[in-house]
């Protein structure tokens, strides 16, 4: 599955701030309306910072796929092993979308080449994987983790309702469009920050109930909430709708999403510099 080397057109950006930090725990957050390649490049340039770790990673929509693909590439060959299943994912997407019908099989057949769902659902997996569905009778969202993870989960997360046929998943039916902002994301308990890549300003976060203490004595472990926008996404073209998308045009996407990771990261938003804990209004669980 990891067989063919990553292509890449930017090289590893490393910043000061990398050299002798603690790492930087964060909670990953995918929105669906965020472009998948943007969301590939994101996820790219992250793993090329050594300072950060990774606790967990929560998606709905297409992006649930490239979550399990970066938890799968994680859980067998590291950083390397991330980056390299991500470029070969996409490489086969773009290969699928060259043909018009039987979209969703192809989907299926794809996330199945990508990764080994057991590496994923393994207790000593690095990251802790969630994705959402839609249950297409009632409109309610659910989250899949640990045991209830299943192709036929990431699949449905993936599945464009009223276009393709809704999943289905222990008697029930299901399909994507599940809104990750507004829903409660897997949380892991050492997380430090929690980082959300989406396509719109709205975010999830709820105020922490602590309010009035220092984050120190916060019983909630509430974390600051970061954001990368994808302010390029066009909600008229969903991933894999158009009759082909270029190996090309996929990388100048996924070079975005690098160069907006850089930019964050470039700000130094997981700082931290040993100053007293700050009040919690300005946290979120």
């Amino acid at each position: 599955m990891l067989t063919q080397p990553a292509m890449r057109t930017n090289q590893a950006i490393t910043s000061v701030a990398d050299l002798n930090v603690e790492d930087r725990t964060i909670d990953i957050v995918l929105a669906n309306d965020a472009h998948g390649a943007f969301v590939w490049g994101v996820l790219d340039r992250l793993l090329d910072e050594p300072s950060c770790s990774f606790s967990s990673v929560t998606a709905s929509g297409f992006a649930a796929m490239e979550a399990a693909v970066f938890a799968y590439g994680l859980s067998v060959g590291g950083r390397r092993g991330a980056r390299t299943a991500l470029a070969n994912f996409w490489r086969r997407v773009s290969h699928a979308s060259i043909f018009a019908d039987g979209r969703a099989s192809l989907l299926r057949s794809v996330l199945e080449q990508s990764i080994d769902l057991e590496q994923i659902r393994d207790e000593d997996c690095p990251v802790k994987l969630g994705v959402l569905a839609v249950n297409a009778r009632t409109d309610a969202v659910k989250v899949f983790t640990s045991d209830r993870l299943s192709i036929n989960a990431i699949v449905a997360a993936a599945t464009i309702p009223f276009l393709w046929l809704p999943v289905e998943i222990d008697g029930d039916i299901y399909w994507g469009d599940g809104d990750v902002l507004q829903s409660p994301p897997v949380l892991s308990s050492e997380a430090r920050h929690r980082l959300i890549v989406t396509g719109r300003p709205s975010v999830f976060t709820t105020p922490c109930p602590d309010r009035g203490l220092p984050a120190s004595q916060c019983v909630t472990k509430c974390v600051p909430v970061h954001t990368i926008f994808d302010n390029r996404y066009r909600a008229g073209a969903p991933l894999l709708l158009r009759p082909w998308i270029d190996w090309g045009e996929l990388t100048d996407m996924r070079d975005t999403g690098r160069q907006r990771a850089a930019d964050w990261l470039a700000a130094d938003p997981l700082r931290t510099d040993g100053s007293p804990a700050t009040a919690c209004k300005s946290r979120y669980i």
